[in-house]
């Protein structure tokens, strides 16, 4: 059986310019007092959730983007782009947890019934707290019309049973949005939301990442989980989780602006008391150079992603959002600036890791850790290729034959 797409919304509620600065300068005073003194913590799979994430929300900077119907601040998606690039300025793990339920909440406010929904967005904005999103498996990869995880009607209730392979924040989620199969009609898809302590929710292996290890990622296995049928979000599951990317990948592609930010400051300090050929290394124009290529991929990173985010808020100010985005699914704009940001991020570690030649590459030295999580952005939610072939597929091939 196929569920109607979703016909009415509850738009965003964007913060006024001066609440968002607000918002803005705290979060910049509390990524130098709490996050970047600890950013060796950050660097060794932290506890979950992580004291920074417990006092951020203390602090009343959690969930910053939630509407202010349900009692959240309403910070637009266009405002949250420069919030994000000054938590990962501290730790892009960090900041990684603390906006990735930005996918989730996007999905619960445009869709399902207002009672459903609503509660959880309303705890979210008063109490902090993240959302669960299980969708990725491990056979099916980037391709999710591929994946084995089911959901099946029993009586009054909806039965899921599957494994997920990459999921952020479960643990700490009281809430997990599971992407599965009809069981019934394997072309359609479904959101179900499964509360965190369901039984038959298990967390199989924690991920030892490479980088971001600030986040906590795991594998879950669910197991018959049984809950209510009403708990099942109307529409093609697939294509709400388009829409909630959108707003996740345009905030992705964000933590390369604060983490390009910080290798173009830590530079700008080795470069003081650096001395080559005699002067110092801010006098040395190959120097100059490569600090200048860097502004200028920080400058361009920053306008893309806030010329999508103003986009994504456009649709959700617009009269039917829901249906707007139902329709137009996945952003170009939100394409574009995830994977521009990833191959501009990654030349930014280039440049910072040659500059500070081998202790660019050790674990004594924070550039060798932006290493590492910058490379994170060109690979999380849609590797390059994976974005590549939605651009074409999208945007290119001719409106008749798109997929």
């Amino acid at each position: 059986m196929t569920v109607a797409a979703p016909a009415s919304v509850h738009p965003a509620s964007p913060g006024t310019g001066a609440r968002a600065a607000d918002i803005l300068e705290r979060v910049r005073t509390f990524v130098h007092a709490e996050v970047l003194p600890a950013t060796d913590h950050f660097d060794t799979l932290p506890p979950v959730p992580t004291p920074a994430s417990v006092r951020l929300a203390e602090a009343g900077l959690a969930n910053w983007w939630i509407p202010a119907e349900y009692g959240g601040p309403g910070v637009s998606l266009r405002d949250s782009v420069d919030i994000v690039s000054e938590l990962s300025y501290g730790d892009a793990g960090f900041a990684f947890g603390s906006f990735l339920s930005v996918l989730g909440t996007t999905m619960l406010q445009l869709s399902g019934a207002d009672a459903l929904t609503r509660p959880h967005l309303e705890r979210l904005a008063r109490d902090g707290g993240v959302l669960g999103i299980l969708a990725s498996e491990e056979e099916a990869g980037s391709e999710l019309g591929r994946i084995t995880t089911t959901c099946r009607r029993a009586g009054d209730s909806v039965v899921v049973t599957g494994d997920k392979y990459f999921s952020t924040n479960t643990d700490a989620a009281d809430l997990l949005l599971v992407v599965a199969r009809d069981a019934a009609d394997e072309a359609d898809f479904g959101v179900i939301l499964v509360p965190r302590h369901t039984e038959g929710v298990e967390l199989t292996q924690r991920w030892n990442m490479v980088g971001m290890r600030g986040s906590a990622t795991y594998r879950v296995a669910l197991r018959d989980c049984a809950v209510p049928a009403d708990h099942r979000l109307p529409g093609n599951g697939l294509r709400l989780l388009e829409i909630g990317l959108n707003a996740s990948r345009i905030l992705i592609a964000a933590t390369a602006i604060g983490m390009a930010r910080r290798v173009r400051d830590l530079a700008m300090e080795y470069a003081a008391s650096k001395r080559v050929h005699g002067a110092p290394l801010a006098r040395n124009a190959v120097f100059a150079g490569k600090l200048g290529q860097i502004e200028m991929l920080i400058d361009v990173m920053r306008n893309q992603c806030r010329s999508a985010a103003e986009e994504f808020d456009g649709y959700l100010a617009g009269g039917d959002a829901a249906g707007a985005l139902y329709r137009v699914g996945t952003l170009r704009s939100a394409l574009a600036a995830k994977m521009y940001c990833g191959q501009a991020g990654w030349q930014v570690a280039t440049i910072g890791s040659e500059m500070f030649g081998g202790l660019g590459y050790t674990h004594e030295h924070p550039i060798g850790k932006l290493v590492r999580d910058l490379r994170y952005v060109g690979l999380v939610e849609g590797g390059d290729d994976v974005i590549r072939e939605l651009l074409f597929t999208r945007y290119v091939v001719p409106t008749g034959k798109r997929r």
